[in-house]
């Protein structure tokens, strides 16, 4: 499992549908404020255990203002579904998604993350799995962090 944690004064994702001239949009997550921003993906050998540790991580990670966890300031999260995240694109020009974890894998381990935070305590937005969607955020700092469960 890996997931790209940025800090952030307000993020919101919207979901994209139709094509063509009148395409819709409908914001899904949003907050204000200080937060963190996760996009999280799934590999094949990703568990459940391995979910509950990165939402145990994500909660106590201190990367806020003055050191601070989301544990600690009760500060929100977004988390969005992100496949690309195991892209490889190492050869060729073309990115091969042979690590990412089909959907049936996937879904079911962000939603995952998603209800281990909620129990944790932490206030969790997330984006709509699968679909188009965009994504937009104020990056503070910048303050970015990779983890790998």
């Amino acid at each position: 499992m890996r997931a790209v944690v940025q800090r952030v004064d307000g993020a919101s994702v919207s979901v994209v549908s139709g094509s063509g001239e009148e395409p819709g949009e409908e914001t899904v997550g949003e907050f204000t404020g200080e937060g963190l921003c996760v996009l999280v993906g799934v590999t094949h050998e990703d568990t459940a255990e391995k979910a509950a540790q990165l939402a145990r991580k994500l909660w106590s990670i201190r990367m806020l203002e003055g050191e601070k966890s989301c544990s600690e300031t009760n500060a929100p999260l977004m988390v969005i579904s992100q496949f690309t995240l195991y892209g490889d694109a190492r050869k060729g020009r073309r990115p091969t998604w042979n690590a990412a974890a089909p959907r049936p894998v996937a879904e079911p381990l962000v939603d995952e993350v998603v209800a281990r935070l909620r129990e944790l305590g932490a206030t969790v937005h997330t984006g709509s799995f699968g679909a188009h969607m965009r994504v937009s955020l104020t990056n503070d700092g910048p303050f970015t962090v990779l983890l790998d469960m």
